[in-house]
């Protein structure tokens, strides 16, 4: 049996509002926000990314595969520096290096995290639906 991946979106989102809001009006807020989406089409939008995401993670190509991963570990590595050892390193050496990170970039950082989480999230709902 098939299963609509927006009504498995729906139910998946769902089940994680009533854990992560154990207020049960916050809970309906969030449920309510949720079927907005979907009624807006964004639901539909976010579901057809996380296919994306999942089509490339699951390719033969290993470039394909890992381009999102290493792509997140480059932003990863900049902020380690900036925000990490930046900080420790200026202390004791006046010409620290600071990498820049434009406004872009974050943007970027966050779509690409918001992917990755859409992604992996939509492939447990499918794992968990495939189960006999």
């Amino acid at each position: 049996m098939a299963v609509d991946p927006i009504t498995a979106g729906l139910t998946f989102g769902s089940k994680i509002i009533d854990k992560i809001f154990p207020d049960k009006s916050e809970a309906q807020k969030a449920k309510l926000a949720l079927l907005e989406l979907e009624q807006k089409g964004e639901l539909a939008e976010l579901v057809e990314s996380s296919a994306i995401v999942q089509a490339e993670a699951n390719s033969d190509s290993w470039l394909a595969a890992n381009w999102r991963p290493l792509t997140m570990m480059c932003f990863t590595t900049i902020i380690a520096n900036n925000y990490i050892l930046y900080p420790y390193i200026s202390l004791f050496w006046a010409d620290a290096p600071i990498l820049e990170l434009p406004a872009q970039m974050w943007d970027l950082l966050k779509i690409g995290i918001g992917g990755y989480i859409v992604g992996r999230s939509s492939e447990k709902v499918v794992k968990a639906y495939k189960k006999p």
